[in-house]
């Protein structure tokens, strides 16, 4: 290799990592939920940084099985306020952000270093067993 394309080589990759550094330096960064333990139809308050709708489209709640988009109640540029959905299953959940591209080109999807426990909605369950008590008592009748 030339001297000249050494140095083309070496601007040319400078100018790159400058770039994703740039990049990085903006990307939305969420950095705790509170509480951080919760059933479907909780309101959950996400903390931390470039978090508005110009950076941030989408918000999941993922199992790295099944992604779960979740309803977005409220967003600034410092929290994200969430719904669980109804139909949450019980577990441990990563939060995850769709990065909105300003071109339109080239979404992607951000794991966030963030977890949230979901509870069973025993509400929920213990309504599905008495309803399924009076439908036995129907039937006995």
């Amino acid at each position: 290799m030339t001297p000249s394309s050494i140095l083309a080589l070496t601007l040319l990759t400078a100018g790159f990592a400058f770039g994703q550094a740039e990049e990085l330096a903006t990307a939305p960064h969420m950095q705790i939920a509170e509480p951080r333990i919760a059933k479907p139809g909780t309101e959950i308050v996400i903390k931390g940084t470039n978090l508005t709708l110009a950076k941030v489209e989408e918000v999941y709640l993922t199992d790295h099985k099944f992604d779960m988009k979740v309803k977005v109640l409220e967003q600034k540029d410092d929290t994200v306020t969430i719904r669980v959905p109804p139909f949450a299953k019980p577990g441990r959940m990563q939060l995850m952000i769709l990065i909105n591209n300003a071109a339109g080109d080239n979404p992607r999807l951000l794991e966030q270093p963030v977890y949230v426990m979901i509870e069973e909605n025993t509400t929920v369950l213990a309504e599905s067993k008495k309803e399924g008590a009076k439908e036995k008592a129907k039937e006995g009748n």
